[in-house]
C-alpha cells in the first residue's frame, strides 16, 4: 500500500458515510499479566451512541496514521505456517454469522497474549466492514460514474489499546455547593494512542491483497517483532531508520570519512529529484535505488573515483546483498542537525551546501552563508569581512 491508498481509506472513517459500512464491532477486555479474557461484547457498530462511535472512529484512524516503514508497515505473510493468522482472518471475513466471526477473532486474541504479558489491562477491538471507492467521477452529461460504479472490498481492522487508571481529583458539587474528592475506579480505555493494530487485507491499485497485511506500530521505528512474526506470522521487515542507517554506511564506505558539505547536499538533491519525478508521473510504486542508481547519484554529485565494483562491494559489506534496493523517499532526512559543544544547528538538507567547515586564525569554525541580516535579541549583528 502506498500513502495515497492508506489516506483514501483513513478519510472514510467518519459518521454516516455510505462509502464505509462498518457492520460489527467486537471488544475484548483482557486482564494484565494473566492474559485472561475478562469480558467480551459484539454488536452492530450503528447501535453505539454517536459519541462512542466518534471515539472509536478516531481510534481506527490512528491505526492508519503514520509514515510508511516508520509506523505503518505492509507485511507479507509467511507461507506454510500452521494455524496461520492469514487463514484465520480470511475465514473470518467470509463468515456470515456473528458468532462464527467472533470465534475467529478470539483465535487472534489468543495468539496475541500467548507469549506476551502487559503491566496493564488491555482492550482488543475488531471491526469488520465494507470499504467502497468510486471508480471515476460522475459524468453529469451521461449520468455515469460516481456511486454507480465502485470498487468494493471487505476488511477487518484491529486495534490494541491500553487502559489507564484515572487519577484522584478535586471536584465542585453544584448541588451541595462544596468541594469533594473525586475518585473513579473504572479504567479508562486510551483510544488516542493504540499500542498496535492492523488492517486486513492490504489494498493495492483498488484491489484486495490477502497475502499482505498493513501493520501499525505504536512507536516510530520500533515495530514489535514478536507481534509481527508470532501473532501475524509475517516476514521480517526493515524500518525506514534501519534502511537509512545502512545507506549512510554505504556512502561512508564509498566516499570515506571526510566529505565536502556540497557533495552531501548534492546527493540529497539527486535523490529528491527521483522522488519528485515519481510524484509528477503519478506512479503508485515507490521509487527504488539499487547499486547502479547509487553509483550514478554519487558520480553526478561530485564524488571522485566512483565505479560499479566499488559501490557493489559496499552493498555487499553493509547489507550483505548487492541486489538490495533502497526506498528513495526514506533516504532524505527532513532536517540535518549539526551538534557542537557551543551550539546545535538544524538546517534543511538542500541548504547544507551553504555550510562550510573552515579554519580561521588557527581555530575551527562553522561558516553559514545567509542572505539576510542576523538579529539576536533585537540587535542586528555587525558584519565583518574575513
Amino acid at each position: 500500500m502506498n500513502k495515497k491508498d492508506i489516506a483514501n481509506i483513513r478519510k472514510q472513517f467518519k459518521l454516516n458515510n455510505h462509502l464505509m459500512n462498518l457492520r460489527e464491532i467486537f471488544n475484548v477486555y483482557v486482564k494484565k499479566e494473566s492474559g485472561e479474557i475478562y469480558h467480551q461484547v459484539s454488536q452492530p457498530f450503528q447501535m453505539l451512541d454517536q459519541e462512542t462511535q466518534e471515539l472509536f472512529l478516531t481510534n481506527f484512524k490512528k491505526v492508519l496514521t503514520g509514515n510508511l516503514d516508520a509506523k505503518l508497515f505492509e507485511l507479507k505473510f509467511m507461507r506454510d505456517v500452521e494455524y496461520s493468522t492469514q487463514a484465520i482472518l480470511f475465514e473470518g471475513l467470509k463468515e456470515k454469522l456473528t458468532e462464527d466471526w467472533k470465534e475467529n477473532m478470539l483465535q487472534v486474541v489468543e495468539k496475541m497474549f500467548a507469549n506476551t504479558a502487559y503491566e496493564f489491562d488491555t482492550v482488543v477491538t475488531f471491526i469488520r466492514g465494507e470499504y467502497r471507492k468510486v471508480t471515476k467521477k460522475r459524468d453529469l452529461e451521461y449520468e455515469q460514474g460516481g456511486d454507480d460504479e465502485v470498487y468494493s472490498n471487505e476488511f477487518v481492522l484491529c486495534s490494541l489499546n491500553k487502559t489507564d487508571q484515572p487519577k484522584k481529583s478535586l471536584m465542585f458539587d453544584y448541588i451541595e455547593k462544596e468541594f469533594k474528592s473525586y475518585n473513579v475506579v473504572d479504567p479508562i480505555i486510551n483510544l488516542e494512542s493504540p499500542l498496535s493494530g492492523f488492517l486486513f487485507p492490504a489494498f493495492n491499485d483498488n484491489a484486495a491483497d490477502v497475502n499482505r497485511i498493513l501493520y501499525y506500530s505504536g512507536k516510530v521505528n520500533q515495530p514489535d517483532i514478536n507481534f509481527i512474526e508470532e501473532v501475524l506470522n509475517c516476514e521480517d521487515i526493515i524500518t525506514a531508520q534501519e534502511d537509512k542507517d545502512s545507506f549512510d554506511l554505504i556512502l561512508r564506505e564509498v566516499i570515506g570519512d571526510e566529505v565536502d558539505s556540497r557533495v552531501i547536499s548534492n546527493v540529497y538533491e539527486e535523490i529528491d529529484k527521483v522522488v519528485q519525478e515519481n510524484i509528477e508521473n503519478e506512479e503508485s510504486e515507490t521509487p527504488m535505488l539499487d547499486y547502479r542508481d547509487v553509483e550514478r547519484i554519487l558520480t553526478v554529485s561530485g564524488v571522485e573515483n566512483v565505479d560499479t565494483a566499488k559501490v557493489e562491494h559496499a552493498f555487499k559489506s553493509v547489507v550483505a546483498d548487492e541486489t538490495h534496493e533502497f526506498k528513495a523517499n526514506t533516504l532524505v532526512p527532513k532536517s540535518i542537525k549539526i551538534s557542537t559543544k557551543l551550539a546545535d544547528v538544524t538546517i534543511n538538507p538542500k541548504d547544507l551546501k551553504n555550510v562550510k567547515y573552515i579554519t580561521y586564525e588557527g581555530k575551527r569554525c562553522l561558516l553559514l552563508e545567509v542572505d539576510e541580516e542576523v538579529v539576536v535579541e533585537g540587535f542586528r549583528l555587525e558584519t565583518k569581512t574575513l
